[in-house]
């Protein structure tokens, strides 16, 4: 146990909210390391309730981070407000000599996302976000096949999947809470996965679609007279090195999924069964295309049995890495510098779309 305890806070406390505070509260009872002293809700009540419901009785609510942040004196806090909010509080945050795990999405737009970066550059401060699925075995093991060089130069990849419907509620389906559906709920994760796996290559130019047909109907969808979000979105990037990604994301479509994911380099290919979310491990075993002898061949690569790749498992180990960094100064987990290119990739489509043609896509300098 170390001598200091970590003092941590929650912004927000919807339902996002109850999965970062179990993980805190397991953490506390393996290490004994930290206290949970703080969370805030703009909903008068709410943060009393969540509290309360945690049993954290101990802890003190409040009606803004603003007023947290002032009275509170924090080393860390979770960031689990809608899309909309994720920049002004992180940013508030790290003004306040605060480290921050924000809750993917990254934020909404590619600018907010910069000011959240300059914040964390000016604080000194980590900033990370939260994507669970890289402390997943089988997620692991996808960017180890690829980094082993066994698939060659890779030079396109096709990843998305997702839902034949599912829909969320509550803040995820308005714009003027979500901001972007499908693409940053989900769409986010799918693309992490492949970037994180190939190095995280800058994005140079988008052609991008969304459309909400099946959100928008409502013999379709019960939510659909708030429904203004995408539940089907994607589009084709053009990466640095001369990489095509071809990336499609589901809430609700009429087949079973958009497709797998698909690897393809000079030497051999990775397929990499869909997933409905893309939240924790693949939808089944890999298959690796090789070529043998002057024959195709395909090896099976099993889904290796993680016995905390569960989705608690996965967010314990999120939660622990942003407490492990903050003890030791760094570095952030799920480093900003990575996630900044798939924000503006997210940015990218959904301006593609909005103007009906391909756009080239900036990253400014932070």
């Amino acid at each position: 146990m170390a001598e200091k305890k970590l003092k941590i806070g929650i912004i927000g406390t919807g339902s996002i909210a109850g999965t970062h505070i179990n993980a805190y509260i397991d953490h506390i009872r393996k290490y004994g390391d930290i206290e949970f002293v703080a969370g805030c809700d703009i909903v008068p009540g709410r943060a009393r309730k969540f509290l309360d419901d945690s049993d954290m009785f101990d802890a003190r609510d409040y009606l803004s981070a603003e007023e947290m942040l002032e009275k509170e004196e924090l080393d860390g806090v979770s960031v689990c407000t809608y899309n909309r909010q994720h920049a002004a509080p992180t940013i508030a945050a790290l003004k306040h000599g605060v480290n921050v795990l924000v809750e993917k999405p990254f934020a909404v737009t590619l600018d907010e996302c910069i000011d959240m970066m300059r914040a964390e550059k000016e604080s000194g401060k980590i900033l990370t976000v939260g994507f669970q699925p890289r402390f997943e075995r089988n997620m692991q093991l996808i960017k180890q096949i690829v980094q082993s060089g066994e698939l060659g130069r890779v030079y396109y990849i096709q990843t998305g999947g997702g839902r034949r419907r599912g829909i969320p509620g509550g803040s995820f389906i308005e714009q003027r809470t979500a901001g972007i559906g499908a693409i940053g709920d989900i769409g986010c994760y799918s693309l992490d996965m492949v970037l994180n796996a190939i190095g995280y290559p800058t994005p140079l130019t988008a052609s991008g679609f969304m459309t909400g047909y099946i959100g928008c109907d409502p013999e379709a969808y019960n939510g659909a007279d708030r429904f203004d979000v995408d539940d089907f979105s994607g589009g084709l990037v053009r990466l640095e090195g001369d990489v095509i990604l071809d990336f499609r994301i589901s809430w609700a479509l009429n087949v079973d999924t958009p497709g797998d994911t698909l690897i393809l380099g000079t030497k051999a290919g990775l397929r990499v069964p869909s997933s409905d979310c893309w939240s924790d491990a693949p939808g089944g075993p890999m298959t690796l295309y090789w070529q043998c002898a002057g024959q195709s061949v395909q090896t099976t690569i099993p889904v290796i049995n993680d016995p905390n790749g569960d989705w608690r498992g996965l967010w314990n180990r999120k939660i622990d890495s942003f407490l492990k960094a903050i003890r030791e100064g760094g570095p952030a987990p799920v480093p900003t510098s990575q996630i900044i290119k798939n924000q503006a990739i997210i940015d990218g489509l959904v301006r593609s779309s909005k103007l009906g043609r391909e756009v080239e896509i900036h990253i400014p300098e932070v």
